[in-house]
């Protein structure tokens, strides 16, 4: 196997309710619509997808389509170049809708952090510090 993530799908409750989110209030691009059953936004190196919670349980198989718990063991995180861009990341997901679970605060390990919730509940991080940028805008983490 190599070693890539090339798509990550987050079930959602309400497509256009996401949608709306991720496009408008955090600005990730896009070409798809709700209409299409699934949206995906281009990340650098990796794909986002939403696709309704039911049917993505479906997909998977019997059983599968039960309640989230609040937390799952599972964050997303998206990177800064720069201390200051992670509050600002923080305040943009909250006008767009976000609640902030966590204010930007130093980290044990020499960072920068704070997290939010999308609409869903999905943990997002917003960190500074742990790791340089390559070219293509992914981290190098060694």
């Amino acid at each position: 196997m190599e070693a890539r993530i090339s798509l990550i799908t987050l079930g959602v409750a309400d497509l256009r309710r996401s949608y709306e989110f991720y496009r408008d209030g955090l600005g990730l691009p896009t070409t798809r619509k709700p209409e299409e059953g699934i949206v995906f936004f281009q990340m650098s190196g990796t794909v986002l997808a939403l696709y309704p919670y039911g049917e993505l349980a479906e997909d998977v198989g019997p059983g599968w389509d039960v309640p989230r718990s609040k937390f799952t063991g599972i964050t997303l995180a998206h990177n800064v170049r720069e201390r200051h861009q992670v509050d600002e990341t923080l305040a943009l997901a909250a006008e767009a809708g976000a609640e902030i679970v966590k204010q930007g605060q130093d980290t044990a390990w020499g960072g920068y952090t704070g997290y939010f919730t999308d609409p869903d509940g999905y943990l997002w991080e917003v960190a500074w510090g742990a790791f340089p940028f390559k070219e293509d805008g992914s981290l190098d983490v060694g």
